[in-house]
């Protein structure tokens, strides 16, 4: 657990109970998928979760391309409606990551839903995978919202390692105290992780930033096969991390295994 107070010893501030829901994601599956994600959201409230995040494309799977078929709008879309309900239901702030419909496009899409159910924020990826574009639309906004905790803003992913990290200093330039990103890290046939263990790449482009800015960054990977698309074969893996405002990763989740991580964060206003 992180403590209540800032490492420099200052004065009391807000603490946040932070939950990552480190899920299993079936591709082309939504019915099961939010099925999962409204028990993992019941389970984290249960347990004192405040936030509770979870992956990215959650409904379909990344890259699946049963999105074409299944992906509906954003905010009333089925897959949105249920996060909205169970953020409702439980009391709790949910963000996720939902493949969007938005008329004849496709937005791999990241919301924040306050305990009222209303949408707070509503993230568009804006540095996806060449491969993946071929799917889904370029991101065309970025903002931040107030909580109780501060300001919260939202990214995508790899938005996090775009070139000379623009994305998460821009969050941070606009008064992010935590920055939530919904993730899908995977990894190819046959790695092994003892070997060459995995979140190098996440730990390298979350850590300046949270230093730079005095800022929490948390990304919530699920686990599953790739079943389609470039990345077939490869699986993804779990490996969520949370980065304090020093710099450090202060949680990671297992590699390749559902789990709920729990983390309380001094995020103060």
């Amino acid at each position: 657990m992180i403590p209540s107070r800032l490492e420099s010893g200052a004065s009391e501030v807000p603490t946040l109970r932070l939950a990552l829901t480190q899920m299993l994601v079936e591709p082309g599956r939504p019915a099961e998928n939010l099925a999962r994600a409204a028990a993992r959201i019941a389970s984290a409230a249960e347990q004192g979760a405040e936030i509770v995040l979870l992956p990215e494309a959650l409904d379909c799977g990344w890259t699946h391309p049963s999105a074409r078929e299944l992906a509906g709008a954003i905010p009333d879309g089925p897959a949105c409606a249920a996060l909205r309900a169970a953020a409702v239901q439980h009391r709790v702030w949910v963000c996720a990551g939902l493949v969007e419909r938005a008329g004849d496009r496709l937005f791999n899409a990241a919301v924040l839903v306050a305990p009222d159910g209303a949408l707070r924020l509503h993230h568009r990826k804006i540095h996806e995978l060449d491969f993946a574009c071929a799917l889904y639309a370029q991101g065309d906004r970025l903002a931040v919202t107030d909580t109780p905790w501060g300001r919260v803003g939202v990214m995508i992913c790899a938005d996090a390692f775009a070139p000379g990290l623009p994305i998460s200093r821009a969050l941070g330039a606009m008064g992010a105290r935590l920055i939530l990103s919904p993730c899908a890290w995977a990894v190819p046939p046959g790695h092994d992780n003892a070997r060459e263990p995995y979140g190098k790449l996440w730990r390298d482009s979350y850590g300046p930033v949270a230093r730079e800015h005095g800022l929490w960054i948390a990304g919530c990977s699920h686990v599953g096969p790739v079943t389609a698309g470039e990345w077939r074969g490869w699986r993804c893996i779990g490996c969520s991390l949370v980065v304090g405002p020093d710099g450090r990763p202060r949680a990671e989740g297992p590699y390749d295994a559902e789990a709920l991580l729990r983390v309380e964060l001094p995020v103060g206003k």
